[in-house]
Order: structure tokens, then sequence, then C-alpha cells
């Protein structure tokens, strides 16, 4: 079996971390993008992107894992 299952969840840690980085990369352009609309100034949106998501990937996959041990509106594996 791929990856493993951490404190009973149902889902494998190494998918939420797939879905937690393929999701922060499409949130990296779209900050990107408005902090260039906002600063016009492609330095200072990289760094904007890149700063503010990293700190937010962190947060993200957390918050997944935690989801992850909830069984409220999951259910029962036939």
């Amino acid at each position: 079996m791929a990856g493993s299952l951490v404190g009973g969840a149902s889902e494998q840690v190494s998918r939420s971390l797939v879905k937690t980085l393929g999701y922060r990369v499409l949130m990296v352009v779209i900050t990107v993008a408005v902090a260039f609309a906002v600063t016009d100034d492609a330095s200072a949106a990289l760094n904007i992107g890149i700063i503010a998501n990293v700190v937010k990937t962190g947060t993200y996959y957390g918050y997944e894992r935690l989801w992850a041990r909830i069984s409220w509106g999951k259910s029962a594996a036939a």
C-alpha cells in the first residue's frame, strides 16, 4: 500500500500531500496575477505569491489532515 493512513484517517497522507501541492500551485498563479494587477510590478507580485502561498500550504495541509480524521459527513466503507 503506497503511503500510509494516519490515526485511522480514511485518506492516505500521500493523497493529501498531492492535493495540497496541486491546489497551492493553482493559488500561487492566482495570487501572483492579482498582486501584479494591483502593484504592476512583476517581482513584487512573484514575491507576494510565493511567500503567501508557502505559509498557506502548511496551513491547508494541517486543515486537510484534521478533516480527514473527522467522521461527520462521511459514509461507511462497504
